[in-house]
């Protein structure tokens, strides 16, 4: 095969596996997106708590899901060595740490009402918060247990399973909340309830489906996932928590860094705070497609380190770039191109605050445009950290670039040197920037070629 099809090759590949995944994270995306906008039609107060609960809520699950994340490149390293064992070893032991955290985490959700006043909220909100959190909290497993089964699947290029089953659960979500919320077909009226039900509901329909076809589909009996599944397997969890816990404390880190910045963008005045808002919106749906890009990646770049061919980690490498640049510089351009027409699909037209937020929202674009690239690199260059099975180093030098150089940037520029809200996102940009170029570097002075027993082309890796 010469080197243009080869390249050719990886490019396709990754480009088939990549859409399904990107697919299931936008459909997931549009899961939360359909909670809150059924509620907004709801009330503005539940609204409120709505948006508070799902947030205590997702910091929560961001550390446990951790574990999903690091499972991808762990499986895609055992297929590459042909070992299916320890493929099973690994999934059983991360749906055992998914359970126990989840079973853990829904005891502060079900008692979270003093610690949300606590941390300085309104009684009210801090009450209907505590009552989704009561029903909600239940689904943390299910929910942990489903994102561990979708790296399953994806890393045995099996996403497109994973995209159908989500889709379905959007809309069950959607047809429940509309019954539960308003209470329809002579049920009560039941509020931010009847919404944590709804999506408890939907949760363990996904779940339910998944584990069904991970143990009874044809392509996955083999695995034999669910058998003896009570035996602990305890070099396998170690395995699993070496990988899975910095990749949920980077996720972690990275939230962390956007709700600070949320904080600051509040100092500001409320016009700056809701045009970051919408601009926030916009980088989460591009953040989507990245990520997708990234999980693809470490599938593909993992089993070729697994199976010890670093002619195609390189290729896979390749394709990875050329992707991510092409559908980032597209994002890019619709972005520059369109901003107060993106700006007006979140806005309220008889709001009197419109042409402010406009003004000041078409500048943020601007900068959320250059956000993309910056976004786009980091996040691919931990898929492939992530498929070499490196989370500790690259852990560290992102919460070091988000915290030590984005979080003091965004406040220098911001109040310091007195730039507001553009200085708070060129100080994002900057703290990405140096994420993406640390984890970068570290990928590629890594001699990861070697590692896999190829020493000949190692210096490919440090081109």
């Amino acid at each position: 095969m010469t080197q243009e099809n080869h390249f050719l090759s990886h490019t396709r590949g990754l480009a088939l596996l990549s859409l399904p995944i990107i697919g299931g994270h936008l459909a997931n995306f549009a899961l939360h997106v359909t909670d809150t906008v059924m509620m907004g039609w709801y009330g503005v107060t539940e609204l409120a708590a709505l948006v508070l609960a799902t947030s205590t809520y997702f910091f929560l699950f961001i550390l446990g899901s951790g574990v999903s994340i690091g499972l991808m490149g762990l499986l895609s390293t055992a297929l590459g060595r042909g070992d299916e064992v320890q493929v099973r070893r690994d999934t059983r032991m991360g749906l055992w740490f998914s359970i126990g955290y989840g079973l853990v985490m829904a005891l502060p959700l079900f008692w979270s009402e003093s610690l949300l006043i606590a941390l300085g909220q309104k009684p009210e909100l801090a009450g209907l918060a505590q009552d989704y959190l009561r029903i909600a909290g239940f689904g943390m497993v299910p929910a942990l247990v489903a994102a561990v089964l979708r790296s399953y699947f994806s890393a045995l290029e099996k996403a497109g399973l994973v995209l159908w089953v989500t889709l379905a659960s959007v809309v069950l979500n959607a047809g429940l909340n509309w019954v539960f919320i308003f209470g329809r077909y002579g049920l009560p009226e039941m509020g931010v309830q009847g919404a944590a039900i709804a999506t408890l509901g939907s949760q363990i329909f996904a779940t339910l489906i998944l584990l069904y076809v991970a143990h009874f589909g044809r392509d996955f009996r083999r695995f034999h996932l669910l058998q003896r599944f009570w035996r602990p397997d305890w070099n396998a969890m170690g395995n699993v928590l070496r990988l899975g816990l910095p990749a949920g404390l980077t996720a972690l880190a990275e939230s962390g860094l956007f709700i600070a910045a949320a904080l600051m963008m509040g100092w500001v005045g409320k016009i700056e705070l809701a045009a970051h808002g919408i601009a926030l919106q916009v980088g989460a749906l591009a953040f989507m497609v990245y990520m997708g890009i990234s999980n693809a990646t470490t599938v593909k770049l993992g089993r070729a380190y697994g199976e010890g061919d670093a002619l195609a980690m390189q290729g896979v490498v390749k394709a990875a770039l050329v992707v991510t640049l092409v559908i980032c510089a597209t994002l890019v351009s619709l972005i520059l191109l369109f901003p107060e027409q993106i700006l007006r699909l979140f806005l309220d037209p008889s709001s009197p605050d419109v042409a402010e937020i406009l003004i000041f929202g078409t500048s943020l674009l601007t900068l959320a445009a250059a956000f993309q690239l910056f976004d786009a690199m980091q996040v691919l260059a931990l898929g492939f950290l992530r498929a070499v099975n490196d989370a500790k180093v690259p852990m560290l030098l992102a919460s070091f670039s988000y915290w030590l150089i984005g979080l003091p940037s965004s406040y220098v520029l911001g109040f310091i040197v007195g730039w507001g809200g553009m200085g708070i996102w060129m100080g994002l940009i900057i703290g990405l920037a140096a994420a993406a170029g640390l984890l970068m570097l570290r990928y590629f002075r890594g001699d990861w070629s070697a590692r896999v027993g190829v020493e000949e082309v190692s210096a490919g890796f440090h081109a």
